[in-house]
């Protein structure tokens, strides 16, 4: 399942994002030595990238918020030009356009998170180069001095420079091997990393496969089960959580289940060209981080799970910021209609009682206060 393994984009000729890889590195790095733990460094890591992110954060929820109280609109123009597909976004993207709620930027968050995904990728398949600078030449080195060995394969040998797991994996089996590349000048003692976090070996790839599970490495395997398990639950949680936080969820709701018992009611359903999107990213992150969680160092699925909780703790705050207050105002709003509209209904009602307007050719052309005294208008009383 280490698809990823092949992929000439992680291989050594083909790196145009070392740069930032090498900053990631570098952040980990001081991150690890501060704390003295890979674990609480990723930890630190993830924090701060998705700090960075949260302006953006902040702007693709707000317009988010805004396409969704644009929703009834949004349906109206569906109404207006039901077999008229162009027409449709025209107007869609003119009404987004207007109330500066354009379309992108709910998925350009996404797009940036992924951007910032391979850096991870690296930082944590490589750790040796990246965190604790030890030269590509003496990787390939301790490749070959491992290959000789016989406790690396030819395929893992091909991409030591962007892997250095099956290093670190056989130095932890066999300290004699660290002396001994020590011994040959390879690297230094304090280029060594400690990779164990809480009883888990982040180095490790999660297994799916029994004879791992429950052969003689399980102590080491079982463990790492819970990292898959806990990514895909808190991201499954996270797409709830923003499904039920967004604006009009409850109404939007009650629409669709109206529509459901009367389908006539189907076009009258505000919806919002979020919606597409969101469920196409409810199906693919669930995916994609179980594919990656699966294929890379149980380092990275740590990554998506610190990610998955923060992202939970931002949807909550954004809420209570902005989501909240504006769905409160709405319903503040609809009170003072529904007043407005129930005052002016009885002052009509008043006039219409105390005021009746005559009829042409009627005998009954007097008013309710007037027939109250049992006076007839149309008699003065003198001749």
């Amino acid at each position: 399942m280490d698809f990823f393994a092949a992929s000439p984009f992680l291989s050594l000729a083909f790196n145009p994002l070392d740069p930032l890889n090498t900053l990631f590195g570098w952040m980990t790095r001081i991150f690890y030595e501060f704390f003295g733990s890979y674990g609480i460094a990723i930890i630190i890591l993830t924090i701060v990238i998705r700090g960075i992110l949260i302006p953006l954060n902040v702007r693709s929820q707000k317009s988010m918020i805004k396409q969704q109280a644009l929703s009834s609109q949004q349906a109206e123009i569906k109404r207006k030009y039901p077999d008229d597909k162009a027409k449709q976004n025209e107007e869609m993207q003119k009404l987004l356009s207007q109330n500066g709620a354009q379309s992108f930027g709910g998925c350009i968050l996404p797009v940036i998170q992924i951007f910032f995904i391979w850096p991870i990728f690296y930082v944590v398949r490589a750790p040796l180069r990246y965190l604790t600078q030890v030269k590509i030449e003496d990787l390939t080195k301790m490749g070959d001095f491992l290959s000789k060995k016989g406790v690396i394969n030819s395929g893992e040998l091909s991409l030591i420079a962007s892997n250095n797991i099956p290093i670190i994996r056989e130095f932890q089996k066999n300290s004699s091997l660290i002396q001994e590349a020590v011994g040959k000048g390879f690297f230094k003692m304090g280029q060594m990393i400690d990779m164990n976090f809480m009883g888990v070996n982040l180095a490790l790839t999660p297994s799916y496969k029994p004879n791992e599970l429950f052969g003689a490495d399980r102590a080491q395997y079982l463990p790492l089960l819970i990292i898959p398990v806990l990514v895909l639950l808190t991201t499954l949680l996270q797409m709830r959580i923003t499904n039920v936080l967004k604006p009009n969820y409850k109404t939007d709701k009650d629409a669709k289940e109206r529509a459901k018992m009367n389908p006539a009611r189907k076009d009258q359903v505000p919806t919002s060209s979020m919606d597409s999107t969101m469920k196409m990213m409810s199906w693919m992150m669930p995916v994609i981080m179980l594919v990656t969680t699966f294929s890379f160092p149980s380092a990275m699925g740590f990554y998506w799970l610190v990610g998955n909780l923060m992202g939970i703790l931002q949807l909550i705050i954004i809420y209570l910021l902005f989501t909240k207050p504006l769905e409160e105002k709405k319903a503040e709003m609809a009170v003072l209609k529904a007043h407005a509209f129930s005052k002016t209904a009885m002052v009509e009602e008043v006039e219409s009682v105390v005021n009746i307007p005559a009829k042409s050719g009627s005998s009954k052309s007097y008013s309710k206060s007037s027939a109250k005294y049992g006076k007839n208008p149309n008699k003065s009383g003198k001749r």
